[in-house]
């Protein structure tokens, strides 16, 4: 059966929704967790405390979604990075899940019982569960720029020959901080939204003033990294968009400073980095002259022009191979077949305005500022 739209341009498509999908999680949950790693921090009273947390409490649970669907799409449309990396990156992801974890059971236990010890110890257990999941998908993305150290035999099997501490190399933490301030910018700006005028938005915006200025250094010092570092990886040869796949028919090499290969072949792309400096830049305004909207815009636009860029300067490059380049996983040859892919997007197409459509009107029904006065009234608050 022929299908209505060619191997090459679903590939192309399935990964440009994934980074959609990347984006969205980064956007929404991605705020969760920088006020949860501010918590400790912007909130001293416990009913500020109580304040911070419900500014996030009602829609926490369904930013959520775009984390399944991102894990959803890789599982589906790219088997084999699933596989490689789920299997490769597994204490990583523990890491990660225990931490996210505890978020649900500190929101929900945090103010059952009236002790200041209690409340204390779940509110450091929402700093973990916004800090760590922040820091560990930084490097996680570290990881993928400097190449995960699997290899795959003739059979396709994978076999990974890391640990868990060799992930955290200086490269890597440098984007793990980065991904932590870009989200605690991010999460300084909900709060300038949501919370009431007082104290705490006036430390929010200190404590998103100091993230956007160390987003900017260490955003400009990994640039610096991967031009000048020991970082990239090419393809040579020639490349079948609608071949088969199967990694081992890709010819890889390793080439320091060829993640900046596509800005000279597409001289667009620029706009990614360029986004990630112009929204962080804007976000810190806003927090400057207290204009709520402008800095949450900059800090959203900040988000997508930095992930963007990874995404951007790897194509068409999802995860290469540090010690066998020869297995690297690309867009082109570790996608899933051309008739699952069209069926995945089918469904797609159906639900995902759903979703979209649904997550608006929440929103919508759920906006307005969080206030100390509120928690006196409504029950319904955490």
């Amino acid at each position: 059966m022929e299908l209505p739209i060619d191997y090459a341009t679903l590939r192309l498509i399935w990964w440009g929704l994934l980074g959609v999908l990347l984006i969205a999680f980064a956007l929404t949950d991605g705020f969760d967790l920088g006020v949860g790693a501010l918590l400790p921090f912007v909130a001293k009273t416990d009913e500020e405390r109580r304040m911070v947390i419900n500014t996030v409490g009602a829609t926490w649970e369904g930013n959520q979604v775009w984390f399944i669907l991102g894990g959803g799409a890789i599982f589906a449309a790219w088997p084999f990075v699933y596989a490689v990396s789920f299997s490769g990156f597994y204490l990583a992801m523990f890491l990660v899940l225990a931490a996210l974890i505890l978020r649900p059971v500190a929101f929900k236990y945090r103010s059952k019982r009236p002790g200041k010890a209690w409340r204390s110890f779940w509110d450091w257990a929402l700093f973990v569960g916004g800090f760590v999941p922040a820091l560990v998908f930084g490097v996680a993305v570290g990881n993928v720029l400097i190449g995960a150290p699997f290899r795959l035999d003739s059979d396709l099997r994978s076999f990974y020959d890391g640990t868990l501490l060799g992930l955290f190399t200086p490269f890597s933490l440098l984007c793990g901080l980065l991904s932590v301030a870009m989200l605690v910018l991010h999460g300084a700006a909900w709060l300038g939204i949501k919370a009431e005028h007082g104290p705490v938005a006036a430390r929010a915006r200190t404590f998103g003033t100091v993230a956007g200025l160390l987003g900017i250094v260490l955003f400009i010092a990994g640039g610096l990294f991967v031009a000048w570092g020991d970082l990239g990886f090419r393809i040579v040869g020639t490349v079948d968009p609608s071949g088969m796949s199967n990694p081992l028919r890709t010819a890889v090499v390793s080439a320091p400073g060829a993640w900046l290969d596509n800005y000279g072949l597409y001289p667009w792309m620029v706009a990614a980095p360029v986004l990630g400096l112009v929204g962080v830049v804007a976000a810190l305004i806003g927090l400057w002259r207290r204009s709520e909207p402008l800095a949450f815009a900059g800090s959203a636009i900040s988000v997508i022009g930095i992930i963007s860029t990874v995404g951007l300067s790897m194509f068409p490059f999802i995860l290469p191979s540090s010690i066998d380049p020869a297995s690297s996983l690309t867009v082109w040859n570790s996608s899933s077949t051309h008739l699952t892919l069209f069926i995945m997007l089918g469904v797609t197409v159906v639900f995902l305005p759903l979703i979209l459509i649904y997550t608006a009107w929440v929103y919508k029904v759920l906006w307005g500022r969080t206030s100390t006065a509120a928690l006196k009234t409504n029950p319904d608050l955490y």
